[in-house]
C-alpha cells in the first residue's frame, strides 16, 4: 500500500470519528497521529486504516480502545521537578494573595500531574481554598484518574521527583501501598471536579488562577495551538498562570502579546494586562 493512499485512509478515520463521535483530531500534529494510528493498526489487528474505520463506526465499544492510541498517556508525578519548584518558590507566593483558587489540570492524562499539584498545594498550605478541575478527552484515562492507583514499580521515580520537586514532607504520606500498587489518599481528590473537556471543540473554564497543560500542545497543528492558547486566555483570572511542557512555548502563537513570561526556563507565564 503506497504512502499516498494510507494518508487518504487517514483522512477517512479522521473525518468519521469526527462526524459519527464528535472526537476531533483532525488537526492534531500529522507525523505523530500517523506514527499512533499505525501503531493501533498493527496492535488491533488490522490489515488497513480502512478496515479499522469500519469498525469503529459500527462497534462503539472500539472507540475507547482506539482513543487510547490517538492520546497519549505517559506521564509522571512531579515530571520535571524544576517546573513544580518554579511553581512552589515563584508562583504559589503570588496564588496566597487570593481567597480562593482554581486550578485546572487540562489534559490530565491518568492523574499523575493533578495528584503532584494537590500534594503541592498541601504542604504550602493552599489545598483547603483550592478547587482542582481535571479534564481530558479520554473516557478511561479520567477514570484511571479517579482511582488514584499506581503502580509500586513507578514509586520510586515519582518519591525522587517529589524530593527535586521541594517536596515538604514524604511521598510515601499520600498513599497506601497494596498488592503492588500505590493506592494515594482520596483526600487528594477531595477538592477536585473531574470532566470529559475537549480543547479542540469544547468552551472556556472561566477565572482559573493556574492552568497547567504540560506536553499537550506539541500533539497539535499551529491552528489548534491557537484555539488552545486562546482558550487558556480566555479561562485564566487577572494575572493568572499558565505553564507549558518543557518542549511548547507561546512565542508563535497569535496570542503570545496576551502573555508575560514569568519563569522563561520552566515555561511558565502569566496573564499579560489588558
Amino acid at each position: 500500500m503506497t504512502d499516498a493512499i494510507e494518508d487518504i485512509e487517514i483522512e477517512l478515520l479522521l473525518e468519521a470519528v469526527y462526524q459519527h463521535y464528535h472526537y476531533d483530531f483532525r488537526d492534531y500534529a500529522r507525523a505523530s497521529l500517523k506514527r499512533r494510528l499505525l501503531h493501533a493498526r498493527k496492535q488491533l489487528g488490522y490489515d488497513s486504516i480502512s478496515a479499522l474505520q469500519a469498525d469503529v463506526l459500527h462497534d462503539r465499544t472500539m472507540l475507547p480502545r482506539l482513543l487510547n492510541f490517538l492520546t497519549v498517556q505517559v506521564s509522571e508525578m512531579f515530571r520535571d521537578p524544576s517546573y513544580f519548584r518554579a511553581l512552589r518558590e515563584k508562583v504559589i507566593p503570588h496564588l496566597r494573595t487570593y481567597a480562593s483558587l482554581k486550578v485546572w489540570v487540562a489534559g490530565c492524562s491518568n492523574g499523575e500531574e493533578l495528584y503532584s499539584l494537590s500534594i503541592l498545594f498541601r504542604e504550602e498550605g493552599l489545598a483547603h481554598m483550592t478547587l482542582f478541575y481535571a479534564t481530558d478527552i479520554n473516557p478511561q484515562a479520567l477514570k484511571a484518574a479517579e482511582t488514584g492507583v499506581y503502580s509500586l514499580d513507578q514509586i520510586r521515580l515519582f518519591t525522587e521527583n517529589h524530593q527535586k520537586s521541594g517536596g515538604l514532607t514524604s511521598l510515601s504520606d499520600y498513599y497506601t501501598a497494596d498488592y503492588g500498587r500505590a493506592v494515594f489518599d482520596k483526600s487528594l481528590r477531595n477538592q477536585v471536579v473531574f470532566s470529559d473537556h475537549s480543547l479542540v471543540t469544547d468552551a472556556v473554564f472561566g477565572e482559573m488562577h493556574l492552568i497547567s497543560c504540560r506536553n499537550v500542545l506539541i500533539y497539535f497543528n499551529r491552528d489548534l495551538q491557537n484555539r488552545a492558547v486562546g482558550l487558556f486566555r480566555d479561562s485564566l483570572a487577572r494575572r493568572g498562570f499558565l505553564g507549558l511542557g518543557s518542549k511548547e512555548s507561546l512565542r508563535f502563537t497569535q496570542h503570545a502579546d496576551a502573555f508575560e513570561e514569568f519563569v522563561p526556563s520552566e515555561k511558565i507565564y502569566q496573564r499579560a494586562l489588558g
